[in-house]
């Protein structure tokens, strides 16, 4: 069924509600599972990602899983593994992807060589982090939740990086082929708008500017581009503060439970 995006232009709100620059609703939680050595839970509207992380541990040990992307792989520097594994019930259609599924692996390898980049790996010299996602369901900006959700386990695994790498995605309310210059951008898009609009994945480093992470598998007129990016990178501000407000608030209560 087409997106009816008529919506937009006559009374300002999209089809769920939000004005064109409004965060869904996000929640999440750090140190989700004792077992291991970070964990974090996060729901980016209704997509919900389950993140744990391993290590840094001997390489010989941990992160030889066959099919995760790696990034790395000196001996001077840890090496960061990424394994992502999607529930067949997490959406519309419900089937299992393997291992060797395309858009997986690009996924995983664009997440790892993001926190190689990022991570202290080289204080953990021949070694591997592993991080695990588990997609529990889909709704739109899965790249940008599963980057958010690794943030916070890294974080709570205690591994050193030189800032939070936050994402989410941007759109425009026009699809490709209708060539509308003036179409308006949009802020972290649904699973319904990423289905009719394009749309690009954004990742920035820290409260400002720097892109880390630009990812669109979608075609748009070049005049759309800078003002969806601009929108993506404002939104990324949002997010940070969220994720900053999650991180702060687990540290206080270790805090205080290490104080009684």
């Amino acid at each position: 069924m087409p997106l009816d995006t008529s919506t937009y232009t006559l009374a300002l709100l999209r089809l769920d509600g939000r004005r064109w620059n409004e965060l869904r609703r996000m929640q999440a939680q750090i140190s989700t599972q004792a077992a291991a050595d970070g964990s974090s839970y996060l729901e980016m509207g209704n997509t919900k990602v389950m993140c744990t992380v391993a290590g840094p541990a001997e390489s010989g040990r941990r992160g030889g899983g066959g099919g995760g992307g790696g990034g790395g792989g000196d001996d001077d520097k840890a090496s960061v593994q990424v394994e992502i594994g999607i529930a067949g019930f997490s959406g519309v259609e419900r089937k299992r992807r393997g291992r060797g599924d395309k858009r997986t692996s690009e996924m995983q390898t664009t997440i790892a060589n993001a926190f190689s980049s990022t991570l202290f790996t080289h204080l953990y010299p021949r070694s591997t982090i592993l991080v695990s996602l588990h997609i529990l369901a889909q709704d739109g900006s899965l790249l940008a939740a599963c980057l958010n959700a690794a943030t916070l386990a890294l974080i709570d695994a205690g591994i050193p990086m030189s800032d939070y790498i936050v994402a989410c995605t941007s759109g425009s309310t026009s699809s490709y082929s209708s060539n509308d210059e003036s179409a308006d951008p949009l802020l972290d898009l649904n699973g319904m708008e990423e289905q009719e609009l394009p749309f690009l994945t954004v990742g920035t480093l820290g409260a400002g500017e720097k892109v880390s992470v630009l990812v669109m598998e979608t075609r748009v007129q070049i005049g759309r581009l800078e003002g969806m990016l601009a929108v993506g990178v404002d939104g990324c501000k949002q997010v940070r503060e969220i994720l900053d407000r999650v991180v702060r608030r687990h540290g206080k209560r270790i805090l205080e439970h290490a104080v009684s």
